[in-house]
């Protein structure tokens, strides 16, 4: 009887956004708008303050996103991420 060769288990489950410390400097409409996102492959990378205001960045292999605090998205976003 031949032995078998297994296959490596490969995790393909990604940290729920809700398990990031950035989740929870995000209001309410950042959390609705980059839970859309999250269906087309945006992760939340940091949320960075400028101004006063928040304002989340998300990344995916296409590019970048932002999020202001009230919930506008900007796929075209004029920032550079290091």
């Amino acid at each position: 009887m031949q032995a078998q060769s297994r296959q490596p288990i490969i995790e393909r489950r990604q940290e729920p956004p809700e398990q990031s410390v950035w989740w929870e400097k995000l209001s309410l409409a950042q959390k609705f708008s980059a839970s859309s996102l999250g269906k087309f492959g945006y992760e939340l990378s940091f949320v960075r303050n400028e101004n006063g205001h928040s304002l989340a960045v998300l990344t995916c292999q296409s590019g970048t996103a932002v999020i202001s605090e009230d919930g506008e998205i900007d796929t075209s976003p004029a920032i550079k991420v290091r």
